[in-house]
């Protein structure tokens, strides 16, 4: 058993507030516990903790999916960031009596997303990141991981203690087109500062030693804002290690999803279904109500035999005395049925993932159901039509270019073309603020040629006058 907290968006009574957002007098206060328009207080994250020990006091050890630096990432320094992360490892140490295996997330750097290439001639960097949670991690993961987390660009690999399962934490902003250091002048290899390499070596060391190993990290590989060429690198990965691969584990999207990876894309079925992400929700009020997971594990083949997520409703009125953390549901009492149950010994397997979404496609108070799942029922929006079909597709698209959300070739933006205006529209962001996706999205439709674009984002990540939030 363990817990898995997601994404979770640490803020500091201190944190500074976005220009225009500070004038007049308060109409909305945050309140103790914050609320849907504010970052998670150290309040809310003690709450979860608290709550994370309450329902798995026998948990082995906990996944940690990153995202730790406040929401107003435009406007956070080096200096902040430090803070921030530091201040977070010490409340995890200070509540937390198992061991916790972090990953690092997009928005733990200042800039936000900024994780420049080993070959990249820069004095911006996110060495002092890796050094952070390397010395905060060490003491979960042991020395030699975090020499590999401090000199390997943030990813490392640890075998947990008394069982035959290797870690394997990546760093996915390497992959990632908003990490803007992957557009400079010198061409982008396959394998940015190699962490594709580290993972390969990873599983092979596992493999020999007859070990299973889980993957875990934060943006999910199928997910439109992860490059299609390292998201199909990833995937041959994982089909070659994937009778070593038991299960793997991301956040980002702050939604209570998963993807399925397949031996055969074209041929998507529970038979070639062979590896299965969960993808974590978030404490961060802004994307729902707070949740955590906790996953019930086979001790034998480390599959997944239940996922249980735990959640508090903001709405409550007890919300700000003290949160009511509660079970919201069980993944196989409350889908096993659908697909026609299962046997005390049969886990949450990747064709169990794909027979449900088959019964998402022909029953449409399942696929409800798990629509207001995606945010624990904190910011329920309608999926009918396209967006089911949609939806049920990205389920099935563990590599990128199988998602759905994705509708032609090019830097992988979700985008749509307004036919009336000529313009690109852009969909709401909870990450992100929006004026660099427009500057990448130019390159992609003309508006900017390649030299002009990588220039004004130069000029974003340099601090200069030309960036304006959103």
């Amino acid at each position: 058993m363990f817990t898995s907290t997601g994404s979770t968006r640490y803020v500091i009574p201190s944190a500074p507030l976005i220009p225009g957002h500070q004038s007049g007098p308060v109409k909305d206060p945050a309140q103790p516990f914050g609320n849907s328009h504010c970052d998670s207080p150290p309040d809310l994250a003690d709450s979860m903790l608290d709550a994370t020990l309450e329902f798995a006091p026998e948990a082995k050890f906990s996944i940690f999916t990153g995202d730790v630096i406040e929401g107003a990432t435009w406007l956070v320094d080096e200096s902040e960031g430090l803070q921030d992360l530091s201040q977070w490892n010490a409340q995890m140490t200070a509540k937390v009596g198992y061991p916790v295996y972090g990953s690092i997330g997009n928005h733990d750097t200042a800039p936000v997303n900024s994780f420049p290439r080993n070959d990249t001639e820069t004095t911006i960097g996110s060495q002092w990141v890796f050094n952070t949670q390397s010395s905060g991690w060490e003491r979960w993961i042991g020395a030699t991981a975090a020499e590999q987390l401090r000199h390997g660009s943030g990813s490392y690999a640890v075998v947990v203690p008394d069982i035959s399962l290797r870690l394997i934490s990546i760093n996915t902003q390497y992959w990632y087109p908003q990490n803007f250091w992957l557009y400079d002048t010198n061409n982008m290899p396959a394998d940015p500062n190699g962490i594709l390499a580290f993972m390969v070596g990873q599983l092979q060391a596992a493999e020999d030693a007859g070990q299973r190993a889980w993957i875990f990290g934060h943006i999910p590989s199928g997910k439109a804002d992860i490059f299609f060429d390292q998201s199909n690198y990833y995937d041959q990965i994982v089909q070659r290690y994937r009778n070593t691969i038991a299960a793997q584990f991301f956040g980002h999207s702050h939604k209570d999803q998963f993807e399925i990876a397949y031996s055969d894309f074209s041929k998507q079925t529970a038979e070639t279904a062979d590896s299965i992400l969960f993808i974590a929700p978030a404490l961060t009020p802004t994307s729902g109500n707070p949740a955590f997971k906790v996953y019930d594990i086979d001790p034998d083949t480390f599959e997944v035999m239940d996922a249980k997520v735990y959640m508090t409703n903001i709405s409550d009125p007890s919300f700000h005395v003290k949160p009511q953390w509660q079970l919201y549901y069980s993944a196989r009492e409350s889908y096993g049925p659908f697909v026609g149950g299962l046997q005390a010994t049969d886990s949450l397997n990747p064709a169990f993932w794909h027979n449900l979404t088959e019964v998402f496609e022909t029953n449409d108070a399942a696929f409800q159901l798990f629509n207001t799942r995606l945010s624990r029922g904190g910011a329920v929006d309608s999926c009918t039509d396209d967006c089911k079909t949609t939806t049920i597709c990205d389920m099935r698209a563990a590599r990128s270019q199988n998602n759905c959300d994705i509708q032609t070739p090019g830097i992988q933006l979700k985008r749509e073309e307004d036919e009336e205006l000529g313009q690109l529209v852009l969909p709401e962001d909870e990450c992100e603020g929006t004026a660099a996706r427009s500057i990448l999205a130019g390159m992609v439709v003309g508006g900017l040629d390649d030299d002009a674009a990588v220039q004004q984002i130069l000029e974003l990540l340099s601090g200069e006058e030309y960036f304006e939030e959103n």
